[in-house]
């Protein structure tokens, strides 16, 4: 009885890895196809280098969403690891266990705010403050969509950093004292540079989530598709731009097949990053 148990079971497990995968190549098949379809219409180098979105005349130029996107994603990284950085080697050698247990609930509470509630804060408190730091401008663009991303990254950075400073053996941080090194030095000499691939996969996981995030940055970000000379120059990057103009598009026209094609360029960054945690994963259990 046991054993018709376990092969049901067994097929179950097998039927739903299959259904999965069926689901997620065929996903990718479509939104390749129908992206690809843009290049009957449009050619490869005026889609991927022109600067000149205008999809009414039939200029389909998304450089500059590309370009948005990147810039965008790097810095919201960029303000958001020291301080992911700096708790996680706070909670994982310094806080107490009292603290910990206070504080690790609290950040992944961060994770279960719901996007357009950022995108809200950032649109009535940032935006405002920028614009009165800086008269000269509206107050949207890739910064305050920089800022907003850098806190909704934070966590997920945050916590898989701590989990890797936490999983290293005690005797790293035991020799390293015994030798007389500082606390401070062990952190910063023995610890980091032995959790660098958790940290790199906290980032590369940070930056996935950056680059697929909506809402909060439609709020913020203004919404022209022009090319950015400032971080507070209204700008559009792919995400804002699909929902933007996909209710204005009817489908298999260029215009929405170009949209699909930026839907394929976003799946394929993902799966890059997909694919680059798993090559440092295996390259760190070489080592």
């Amino acid at each position: 009885m046991q054993l018709g148990e376990d092969a049901v079971m067994k097929w179950v497990f097998i039927l739903s890895a299959i259904v999965v995968s069926v689901i997620i190549f065929t996903l990718i098949l479509f939104v390749g196809y129908q992206g690809t379809q843009t290049f009957r219409e449009v050619s490869f180098s005026s889609f991927f280098f022109s600067l000149d979105w205008t999809p009414s005349e039939g200029r389909f130029g998304a450089f500059p969403f590309f370009f948005s996107t990147m810039v965008l994603t790097l810095l919201s990284v960029l303000l958001s690891l020291p301080i992911a950085l700096g708790g996680a080697v706070f909670m994982a050698k310094i806080a107490p266990q009292w603290m910990r247990e206070i504080l690790r609930p609290v950040t992944d509470l961060f994770v279960g705010i719901p996007s357009v509630v950022y995108g809200f804060i950032g649109m009535t408190v940032i935006v405002p403050f920028l614009h009165k730091l800086f008269p000269s401008t509206v107050g949207y663009g890739i910064l305050p969509a920089a800022i907003i991303l850098a806190v909704m990254i934070m966590p997920t950075i945050l916590s898989i950093s701590e989990d890797a400073i936490r999983s290293l053996p005690i005797r790293l941080e035991e020799a390293s004292l015994a030798l007389g090194a500082t606390r401070w030095q062990t952190i910063w000499k023995v610890l980091l540079p032995a959790s660098r691939p958790g940290v790199i996969t906290a980032v590369i996981l940070g930056m996935g989530r950056a680059i697929g995030e909506t809402m909060a940055v439609f709020m913020v970000i203004g919404n022209s598709p022009q090319m950015p000379k400032s971080l507070l120059d209204s700008t559009t990057v792919l995400t804002t731009a699909i929902v933007k103009d996909m209710p204005s598009t009817f489908y298999g026209t260029a215009w929405n097949n170009a949209l699909y094609l930026m839907a394929l360029m976003l799946l394929l960054i993902s799966l890059a990053l997909i694919i680059g945690i798993r090559v440092l994963a295996k390259r760190s259990e070489v080592k």
